[in-house]
């Protein structure tokens, strides 16, 4: 293994110091995991961590599953871990947590660091394959440790606690951003079973309160409110009710209609009266069949008419 970090003046650094103070340099590679080891630094650490991580992969590899592939970015900031398709950041690890950087002298792909988490305080071991490319990778890291190094000695150290508020201001966001999406969810959930709590059985029919009847199981009759004429729309008064003329309203032979609820005796004419009365006298008598036999009238009483 061979350790990066040594603040000596490197001829060799591969970067000008604007791409990693203003931006950052990327690098696509393979992640093999990270797992806790125990102490900051050392090669034999990264030796044994690099022997678990690598075995770990192999067991996943022969059960179908892939070594993802992930997009680093370099700068005095730190090391940033992103996944290569989404650009979602899996891992922020700063600067001033990263003890140890080292690639493998025997495999050209695989370089290693060792970073202090910020919420457990444990150290992890992150271990990546780079494509022949970890020499240049574990440069790049160290001269960002460099240019962080000395940009930290000419601000007095304000510039470090700056950025580590920031850190922490902006780990801050990232809880708040998803505990406001947990309660989103938790809302949407809430409103789509009220909604369903709120909705009929399927097949049932709603039932409308039964109408009264009366003995004989029909509706009361209720007498309709007066008709009154309204006004239309437009303001104009109604039109007055059609009658029909005078000569209209006699029957076929010129007389008026007949109306049994309005005529009284004296409406009818002489010769009608007579037979009338001829009728009642009969029905007072009772009716005589033959042979004698007298019919009287409903409950044995001769039948008068009102």
């Amino acid at each position: 293994m061979n350790r990066a970090f040594n603040r000596k003046k490197d001829k060799s650094w591969m970067h000008t110091p604007e791409a990693l103070a203003k931006h950052y340099i990327p690098y696509n590679v393979k992640f093999l995991g990270n797992t806790e080891v125990e102490a900051p630094k050392g090669t034999e650490v990264v030796k044994d961590a690099v022997r678990k991580l690598k075995f770990q992969r192999h067991i996943k590899k022969s059960e179908g599953q892939k070594t993802p592939k992930v997009e680093l970015q370099i700068s005095i900031y730190g090391v940033k871990i992103l996944d290569l398709k989404t650009k979602d950041v899996q891992y922020n690890c700063q600067l001033h947590r990263i003890s140890f950087c080292a690639d493998d002298k025997t495999d050209k792909r695989i370089f290693t660091f060792i970073c202090k988490d910020s919420e457990s305080n444990k150290h992890l071991c992150f271990v990546f394959d780079s494509e022949k490319c970890a020499e240049e990778i574990t440069l790049t890291i160290g001269q960002a440790f460099d240019l962080a190094y000395k940009k930290f000695l000419e601000s007095g150290g304000k510039d470090v606690e700056t950025r580590k508020q920031i850190g922490t201001l902006q780990k801050r966001i990232q809880e708040l951003e998803t505990e406001n999406s947990e309660l989103k969810q938790q809302l949407q959930d809430l409103e789509e079973q009220l909604m369903i709590s709120h909705e009929p059985p399927a097949g049932s029919m709603s039932m409308k309160p039964p109408l009264s009847t009366d003995v004989f199981d029909m509706v009361p009759f209720s007498p309709a409110t007066s008709l009154v004429p309204t006004p239309a729309s437009n303001g104009c008064p109604p039109p007055p009710p059609t009658t029909l003329p005078p000569d209209i309203r006699k029957d076929l032979f010129g007389a008026e209609p007949f109306d049994p609820f309005t005529c009284g005796s004296a409406d009818f004419p002489p010769d009608i009266q007579s037979k009338l009365d001829e009728m009642q006298e009969g029905f007072k008598m009772g009716l005589t069949l033959e042979g004698g036999r007298v019919l009287p009238g409903p409950a044995g009483q001769p039948l008068l008419m009102p």
